[in-house]
């Protein structure tokens, strides 16, 4: 039968995930397959997993019940193996590299970090405080019939916004790595500028709280920030 992966954790680890039921209509117990120093958490599937609301929030459970219990690899959702034999050669060919990633991330997690900013107050600043800008806004409203003036402007604002949220980005991005083990800038989606995940570890991780929480007392309501975390540090298993 084919098995889900969930997880590699070492042979330490106390695997306390016997009272849970995996994934797939009809659910199996969550176990550990052992292969020498590390052990594969999986459970029995019969389908294809698809990302339904379910079934992500019992990878989320899993992998938040090992965190609980020592350093984990987490794995991606909706990662299968066609057999135990499949599971244990996989992890045969790596154990040196699985172990010493566990170490690595022993005592940490993972937090994201992503901010934007509200757009109309971001235009507002750019137009009072380029003089540019300013003077096109100022032409059209007054009338004047060019064109190509609010083509004009419009990229103007356009670079500048760029200019502005790339600084700030860099900004926030600076004061918080000091405080991680490692971290990832990730390419920002949507409204976001930034999108930064980063690896604290947990005697680090009060100091990052505070240093976060300063960030958004010194932006205030210009800067909406959003963290997420403690969580399994998906970002950084190599």
């Amino acid at each position: 039968m084919a098995l889900y992966v969930y997880a590699i954790t070492g042979e330490s680890h106390p695997l306390a995930v016997e009272d849970m039921t995996g994934v797939g209509a009809e659910p199996s117990p969550v176990r550990a397959l052992a292969c020498g120093p590390l052990y594969a958490v999986v459970s029995d599937v019969s389908e294809e997993i698809r990302p339904k609301r379910r079934d992500l929030l019992i990878h989320q459970e899993v992998q938040e019940r090992l965190m609980e219990g020592g350093p984990v690899l987490p794995l991606q959702f909706g990662y299968t193996a066609a057999d135990e034999a499949t599971v244990e050669q996989a992890l045969r060919r790596d154990v040196d590299g699985y172990l010493a990633n566990l170490e690595r991330l022993a005592g940490c997690a993972e937090y994201h970090v992503r901010a934007s900013q509200n757009e109309e107050e971001l235009l507002r600043q750019i137009l009072r405080e380029t003089p540019e800008t300013r003077e096109l806004n100022e032409r059209i409203r007054a009338g004047d019939p060019d064109p190509q003036l609010p083509l004009t402007l419009g990229r103007m604002v356009a670079a500048q916004v760029r200019e502005r949220q790339d600084a700030l980005a860099a900004g926030l991005a600076d004061a918080l790595v000091p405080y991680a083990e490692e971290h990832n800038v990730r390419p920002a989606s949507g409204d976001d500028f930034l999108n930064l995940s980063l690896l604290i570890s947990d005697d680090r991780k009060e100091e990052f709280l505070a240093a976060r929480s300063g960030l958004v007392r010194q932006f205030g309501e210009g800067v909406e920030f959003r963290l997420s975390g403690p969580l399994p540090p998906y970002s950084f298993v190599q």
